[in-house]
């Protein structure tokens, strides 16, 4: 059998996770089943064992694509050479729209009840946050450096913003229409305008 070209390769294993993503989205991770990715995907399972050795490998790869997702905007936040404020902002904006993805809603449901039980998990998803934490906290203490803040600890504030990500996903699950995402932006904007100092 011939070898896949590294881009091909790199490309059908992207098609897997965006199937997952979006079966995720139907049925959730737990009831997904190797079969339903690969019916989702349009490719074989010796197609997916090529990439992934267990439904559990796939998990890892969504894992990382979620949190690689998150650095990827803060590196374009950063480039835009914004002031820290806004940084924070549009940060939040982004995290609320990740809320509202059904997908992202399922897997991370079924992620937190596995980080409870599942030591590997939870130190995966632990790495993913620490890394992101470490950026928001680096943003937090230049801006209070700089003035742009009032003085807060700012390894708390840029935990409170990241907790909000899975919390409000969480209520959403508990009931869709319980706050309008609109509304939730409007409450965050103001939080921050509130410790902003210009």
């Amino acid at each position: 059998m011939p070898r896949l070209r590294d881009a091909t390769r790199l490309e059908r294993r992207r098609s897997f996770v965006e199937a997952a993503w979006r079966r995720a989205a139907s049925q959730g991770w737990r009831d997904m089943t190797v079969d339903d990715v690969c019916a989702e995907a349009g490719f074989s399972k010796g197609a997916f064992y090529s990439h992934f050795a267990s439904k559990r490998a796939l998990l890892d790869a969504l894992i990382d694509d979620d949190a690689n997702a998150v650095v990827e905007v803060m590196g374009r936040l950063e480039a835009e050479h914004l002031d820290r404020p806004e940084r924070l902002r549009r940060l939040t904006r982004m995290m609320l729209e990740r809320a509202g993805d059904t997908s992202r809603v399922q897997v991370r449901t079924d992620l937190w009840a596995a980080v409870q039980t599942e030591p590997e998990i939870r130190q995966r998803v632990k790495v993913a946050v620490d890394a992101q934490r470490r950026v928001i906290r680096r943003w937090v203490e230049e801006a209070i450096a700089d003035g742009e803040i009032v003085e807060l600890p700012a390894n708390a504030l840029a935990s409170i913003l990241l907790a909000l990500n899975d919390g409000l996903m969480l209520h959403r699950i508990l009931d869709e229409s319980g706050f309008r995402w609109e509304n939730v932006s409007r409450a965050l904007d103001a939080l921050l305008a509130g410790i902003t100092t210009r």
